[in-house]
């Protein structure tokens, strides 16, 4: 049964004020994506398809509610897209909001309880990871896509309940096979990364002492051999020093080794079958959701490809998918879809040991996926003065843009007659919001606040160095420590206050509230005391010591 309801219904437990029958009714469901539906009916109920009104409609996802946005009218018929329930989301807006080392679950209550006007949703998440995340001017939907492209898992809609889940879908052992339940489906396969068989080439040029790592190389006809090359920025020779810092050859060589050919079976795991994409306009019964497995046996591979539900076409009055798109890869989605989705990201930018470059390079990694995943959704457009780069068509709907003139390159995400907050103008200026940098060398910083540290210390180190390329002083999340010539250091931090300490460790002096401790005192001149009391040294003809003058 479908049903319509008012703007403002919150409970669905009436049928609402019409009961429609539509001449059509689709749902599409995008993984992370779009979720809309598409309705026509007759001109005769065309005062119950008012923008804003909410559709409910039976799903094999439960009933699920769709308010209408856009309304048209051909002859006499009427044509309403409505988007799902969860888009409401755009209308509750976060003004300055900072989630500090969450897991996405705390991640997305503490977003949801920070918007202007008290949010209708509920939210969950089983992703554990722990990331930052600053929300600026943003909507709850918004915030939501940017923890998604941050923390990672699949957008689970449910009306007015938001999941933030690691896996969807289910596998039921379908498999479809070429020329026999494949039949009418479109096809798109990318071969050019495709290989069994692989030298991999290290730092420095190193070759494995094998040379070759080969992976099931009866898959195909012909060999698909090729030279790879790896990065190995995350193995340091400075991690592998003995007592006296110098660098144990054997076990530096041993580690970087070990690494290559880690990273050698990895690559070949993800690139042994093609990447494939496949669109088919039939129904399968053991298909209920994206995120659905299924296997499908390649005519010229011996090995299954392991795919899943991108997205779905599902019509509500024959109660059936009609439409699916699955693959083992997919650009254009926020989020990570598939698990073997293009992770060559993840050998140009390897993971360091130190967790400080670690996380770096992981906020790198996430940026760069978030960018890749967008460039399926990107136009062009010319306009004589200037170039134009947005997620969508027509120009006056986009959010997100780039604009090139003769003044340089400003990015907006609020359309194209919004802010462009962020710029690279012509005189050399870079004008950002936030940049994340592996390795910044320069002569002159200038800035207002300079922010380090975090409860793991992660990127929250300072260190100073003399002419002599000694450590002098270090700042970090305990405090402040200079360090002498002779081994002795001083601290300043917010437990112990103002402390000396000698080169055995022991305290040398220290303050304590509004006392001041030492072990041993040198007074060249004079003491005072209070403006009361002086005490100075005598050393004359006849006088040596202390003498003791009252202050009047």
């Amino acid at each position: 049964m479908i049903s319509v309801y008012e703007p403002n219904e919150t409970s669905f437990v009436s049928n609402g004020i019409k009961i429609l029958k539509p001449l059509k009714a689709l749902i599409f469901k995008q993984d992370n994506g779009e979720y809309y539906l598409d309705l026509k009916d007759s001109i005769d109920n065309f005062e119950y398809y008012q923008s804003g009104n909410i559709i409910r409609v039976p799903t094999p996802w439960g009933k699920q509610c769709f308010r209408i946005k856009n309304v048209s009218v051909q002859n006499n018929k009427v044509e309403v897209r409505a988007h799902h329930l969860f888009y409401d989301a755009e209308n509750y807006i976060i003004a300055d909001s900072y989630v500090v080392e969450r897991d996405c679950n705390d991640a997305l209550d503490h977003l949801n309880t920070a918007t202007d006007n008290p949010s209708p949703f509920t939210t969950i998440s089983d992703v554990p990871s722990i990331h930052n995340y600053r929300c600026v001017r943003k909507s709850l939907a918004e915030a939501i896509k940017d923890v998604l492209s941050r923390w990672g898992g699949h957008l689970v809609r449910d009306n007015r309940k938001i999941e933030i889940r690691q896996n969807i879908g289910k596998d039921r052992g379908l498999n479809l096979v070429y020329g026999k339940n494949i039949v009418n489906i479109k096809a798109d396969e990318d071969w050019s990364n495709v290989c069994t068989k692989i030298m991999p080439v290290g730092r420095d040029g190193l070759i494995l002492p094998e040379v070759w790592v080969a992976y099931r190389e009866d898959l195909y006809d012909i060999p698909y051999t090729k030279v790879v090359s790896f990065d190995q920025g995350g193995i340091n020779p400075e991690d592998y020093e003995d007592a006296e810092q110098k660098v144990d050859e054997t076990k530096y060589k041993e580690a970087i080794v070990n690494d290559l050919r880690v990273k050698a079976n990895n690559y070949l795991n993800e690139n042994c079958v093609p990447k494939a994409d496949y669109v088919l306009s039939e129904y399968l019964k053991d298909v209920s959701d994206i995120g659905d497995v299924i296997y499908v046996k390649h005519p010229k591979c011996k090995l299954d490809l392991v795919t899943r539900v991108i997205s779905l076409e599902f019509d509500v009055i024959l109660q059936r998918i009609t439409k699916l798109e699955f693959g083992n890869f997919k650009a254009g989605n926020l989020g990570n879809l598939i698990e073997t989705f293009d992770k060559k990201i993840t050998e140009s930018v390897d993971k360091k040991v130190d967790d400080s470059t670690a996380n770096l390079r992981r906020e790198l990694t996430e940026a760069t996926e978030v960018l890749r995943d967008k460039l399926g959704n990107s136009y062009v457009v010319y306009e004589g003065d200037k170039i134009l780069v947005l997620d969508q068509l027509p120009k006056e709907e986009a959010r997100n843009v780039i604009m090139i003139n003769s003044g340089g390159i400003g990015f907006s995400q609020t359309g194209i007659n919004g802010i462009f907050n962020s710029a690279w103008t012509i005189d050399g200026t870079l004008d950002m919001q936030k940049i994340n940098v592996i390795n910044l060398v320069c002569d002159l910083i200038k800035g207002g606040t300079l922010r380090l540290g975090n409860n793991m210390n992660s990127s929250g180190l300072m260190e100073l160095y003399n002419g002599a390329n000694t450590l002098i002083c270090q700042i970090d999340k305990d405090g402040i420590t200079m360090f002498c010539h002779d081994g002795r250091t001083v601290k300043i931090n917010a437990e112990d206050g103002f402390v000396g300490y000698a080169a055995n460790g022991e305290k040398i002096y220290w303050v304590s509230e509004s006392n001041f401790h030492m072990k041993k005192s040198v007074v060249e001149d004079e003491i005072t005391i209070a403006q009361g009391l002086r005490f100075i040294p005598i050393d004359t003809d006849t006088n040596h010591g202390i003498g003791i003058v009252a202050m009047v």
